[in-house]
Parts: structure tokens; sequence; C-alpha cells
């Protein structure tokens, strides 16, 4: 279910992202690709994100470049039985201006109160698929 890219794709434009494809590549894989486009902090941004791993079940990694800042969003899927598994996700941002190094540098300050919001949304999410996943099997 992680890998259902088309829900992906509705869920951020419900939450007003313009989300575009890049490419004709239909099936998931290794070097689909998207451009983003978003309001942040008053300001219009874009990012490319590319699926730079696949391997399925167990994991995916996404790279993002957008405006000075790259990001890599690491996705791990471990079964623990065979109604268990564990999710795991790892985001590292690597800023490259002084504006993106000013953003990191915020966060990193505020990295308690984002740290735990993060694992909320994660853990909410995860709740999502599996109640989804219930509803399918």
């Amino acid at each position: 279910m992680l890998s259902d890219v088309d829900s992906f794709e509705r869920s951020a434009i419900r939450r007003g992202i313009d989300v575009t494809r890049v490419g004709d590549r239909v099936s998931v894989g290794e070097g689909m690709a998207w451009t983003a486009r978003f309001m942040m902090r008053g300001k219009p941004r874009e990012a490319h994100v590319t699926l730079a791993r696949f391997e399925a079940p167990e994991m995916m990694r996404f790279e993002t470049v957008s405006q000075g800042l790259e990001g890599h969003l690491t996705v791990d899927l471990v079964a623990l039985s065979p109604r268990r598994t564990r999710l795991g996700v790892i985001l590292n941002l690597k800023p490259n201006t002084l504006s993106a190094r000013l953003l990191v540098q915020s966060l990193k300050l505020a990295r308690g109160n984002l740290s735990k919001r993060f694992k909320l949304k994660v853990a909410d999410y995860a709740r999502h698929l599996e109640a989804r996943g219930n509803r399918t099997a």
C-alpha cells in the first residue's frame, strides 16, 4: 500500500499542492518523478521529487531538490510476523544556500517539537494504512 503513488498524489492535491508526474512512467519503480508546487511561509515553492530506490516490499527512497535544499526520505519496512510490520521513516535535509541553511537551523532549534509531531504523523499514517488494509483484506 505504501507504493500506491496515486493515493499520495491525490492526498497532496487535497492539501492544495499542485502535483505533476514527470515522464511517462506508469508503473512504480526507480526513476519515477514528480514536480510539486505549493505555498510555504507565504511564498510559492517548487520541489522536484524522484523515487531513487525501490526495493519492494522492503524499502523506498525519495530524493527531493527544492530551491537550495536537498532532501532524502527513506521508508523501511521490516516484517516482524505475518500480521505485523515495522515502519521506519528517515528524513535528511541538506542546505545548499544561505537561506536554506537558515531554514534548517531554525528546524534544528525546534527539533524536539518537530520530531514529536513527525512521529505522531507517521504513526497516524501507519494506523490509516493498517485500517485501509483491513478493509480490503
